[in-house]
């Protein structure tokens, strides 16, 4: 099973782009992979032509309308090894004993409830 974390955008269209992600979120979304989007790219987990072939789609989709795409792409292979997204957060949580703030866990309870950190406050 294949974890491959990808980030593409479009270059020379303005400092947000957050419409053509939101392209790829859809098709991405519309795979039926498990995935998970942060703040810097998105994580898929499938076998190797699956997830390469959301990647192919979403690269597709961007190049219609843009004639520069930068794409970044991270790849982790583990043979026979499913449901890696959330495992390998809980994994860490449970070595250090609580939760930590992921994608892949709801807020902790401790957690300021606008979503700044108390340290600003």
């Amino acid at each position: 099973m294949i974890l491959l974390e990808f980030s593409m955008s479009p270059l020379g269209k303005g400092e947000s782009v957050g419409g053509y992600v939101a392209r790829s979120l859809e098709i991405i979304d519309n795979s039926g992979l498990d995935y998970r989007l942060h703040a810097m790219g998105t994580v898929l987990e499938g076998e190797w032509d699956e997830v390469f072939a959301v990647v192919k789609q979403c690269f597709d989709a961007m190049s219609r309308d843009c004639d520069r795409v930068t794409c970044s792409i991270k790849l982790d292979s583990r043979k026979g090894a499913t449901g890696r997204l959330a495992q390998k957060v809980k994994s860490v949580e449970e070595k250090l004993g609580k939760r930590l703030k992921s994608t892949e866990s709801p807020p902790r309870n401790d957690a300021p409830a606008t979503g700044t950190d108390r340290r600003e406050s």
